[in-house]
């Protein structure tokens, strides 16, 4: 079994109540948070790799990554691998 790396941009923004929201524009629907930047940044990985499993078992291609993402804080891109059948 071989994995392939695919990278996202990802965008943190600071909660009112404390640590950090993060956003994938590339990847409707994904939300997570951690109260810390390190946590968020964990957190976001584990929810992109969630997120593109299951596109993957459903047959369903990856959304590309989206060049001029739209957000006002913190971004950075993050690496995740995927394991391939």
């Amino acid at each position: 079994m071989s994995s392939r790396e695919y990278r996202y941009t990802v965008l943190f923004d600071p909660a009112e109540e404390g640590g950090y929201v993060v956003t994938c524009p590339s990847l409707p629907g994904l939300v997570t948070e951690g109260d810390t930047l390190e946590e968020a940044r964990a957190m976001a990985v584990d929810a992109i790799r969630g997120y593109l499993e299951a596109l993957a078992k459903d047959g369903r291609p990856f959304p590309p990554e989206d060049a001029d993402p739209h957000g006002d804080i913190i971004k950075e891109t993050v690496a995740v691998a995927i394991e391939q059948a």
